[in-house]
């Protein structure tokens, strides 16, 4: 019979990864409960209209990429591709903007698209993100934005570029769609199928190109920031502003509009080098219309979306300093000596809150030490008839070789002293 393997475009995320996950989580939570943010935690799928509204119907999230199936009870489901629609949601379902006029909102979740599986990109996915919603102000989005880059400079990451530019209002993006369109008409043979497509339903998609030749034909399109209004204009220049302020820094990229229908006036994107190709770490924007395109009262917001796989391969792991070492691995030789040792090892753990491991697989001594050695642990306890019989344990500092008699009561007070 054959072994069952996991699906394809997912990952099994083993014990000596998962402490490196565990620590970046960590981190996270702690920086951004530091600038005031609180934890949402939303459904792992929803109701598919929520996406097709949100996303848009011409994306390839919702067109190509999305897991969505028909529930026993006639329900059109679907695991969440993404995250901002699913807060939204929550945040009008469960009257959020009467509870306070300003939410800021993090999350750290699990999505699912089903696109091709590369280096850092799966088809189960984990996401951490921003979800700002209430203001209408530039040092919102600037606030946002610092936070996203400060938060990789307190990870480690130093060879970040920010990029940033505005799509302005929905007027704005109007006036420029056409003008992007006249514009690539007479270069449409040139075209790929994917961009002539793109260039009749959405020609702003076009600007996200990989394809050398586009890339080069694009060079001189029109710029959407020369199409904002005066109120768009300002807006932009306070963020630029601010960011200067705080000593983050940027640069306008005028074909950066992201690839998601809710977007308007400020988008921006972290990039690092160390990735290759596919650099992107975040990226995010305003989206101020889409709490009321969910029919919910008009709030403005803003947001970002960032990937911890592409994080967790952009780190220097080495760097990091996790510790992973075991306060104490307990070894037991004889029947008597394995009941001493589990209630050694409850005491240590409930009381004096030390990691402890015990061998449960009735090993010899040399066994359970060279066990003790490769979970790194900082003191081994050794118990055997002997020490049963004089209610004395060894317990040997792993580091130094060092090893000292010690009561039985008198264990945990002697761990207590060396914390």
């Amino acid at each position: 019979m054959n072994n069952i393997k996991n699906i394809k475009g997912t990952k099994d995320i083993l014990p000596d990864e998962s402490v490196i996950w565990q620590y970046v989580e960590s981190k996270i939570h702690l920086f951004f409960k530091q600038y005031g943010y609180s934890e949402i935690r939303t459904p792992a799928f929803e109701n598919t209209k929520l996406f097709k509204r949100s996303i848009g119907e011409d994306t390839d999230i919702v067109s190509k990429e999305m897991y969505s199936w028909i529930d026993q009870g006639g329900n059109d489901i679907t695991l969440k591709p993404e995250v901002t629609a699913s807060v939204v949601r929550s945040f009008i379902q469960n009257n959020l903007g009467k509870v306070s006029p300003i939410n800021n909102l993090y999350y750290i979740d699990t999505l699912f698209r089903r696109e091709r599986p590369q280096k850092g990109r799966y088809r189960q996915f984990h996401q951490f993100g921003v979800e700002s919603l209430g203001s209408k102000f530039p040092e919102q989005d600037a606030e946002v934005i610092a936070l996203a880059y400060n938060l990789y400079k307190y990870l480690g990451l130093n060879d970040l570029t920010l990029k940033i530019n505005s799509i302005g209002s929905s007027d704005t993006r109007k006036l420029y769609k056409e003008k992007l369109y006249n514009y690539l008409l007479p270069f449409q043979n040139e075209l790929t199928g994917v961009s002539q497509r793109r260039l009749v339903k959405n020609p702003l998609r076009i600007l996200d190109t990989k394809v050398e030749h586009e890339i080069k034909i694009l060079n001189d399109a029109p710029k959407i920031i020369d199409c904002l209004d005066k109120d768009d204009k300002i807006h932009f220049d306070k963020v630029l502003s601010l960011l200067n302020k705080m000593k983050v820094d940027y640069f306008i990229d005028h074909k950066l509009v992201r690839g998601l229908d809710y977007y308007s006036r400020t988008v921006f994107e972290i990039q690092n080098k160390s990735l290759g190709a596919q650099d992107a770490l975040c990226g995010g924007g305003r989206y101020d219309h889409l709490v009321q395109n969910l029919g919910g009262k008009s709030t403005p917001a803003f947001g970002f979306a960032a990937g911890i796989e592409r994080l967790i391969l952009a780190l220097d792991i080495d760097s990091l300093n996790i510790n992973q070492n075991l306060d104490v691995y307990i070894v037991s030789v004889g029947d008597n000596a394995i009941e001493f040792s589990m209630n050694i090892a409850n005491q240590l753990r409930v009381q004096e809150n030390l990691t402890v491991a015990t061998d449960t697989l009735r090993r010899s001594l040399k066994s359970q030490m060279k066990e003790a050695n490769k979970l790194h642990a900082k003191h081994t306890i050794i118990i055997g008839d002997n020490e049963i019989d004089r209610s004395e344990i060894i317990i040997k500092n792993m580091e130094s070789g060092n090893q000292e008699v010690v009561k039985f009561e008198k264990v945990g007070s002697y761990f207590s002293s060396k914390n």
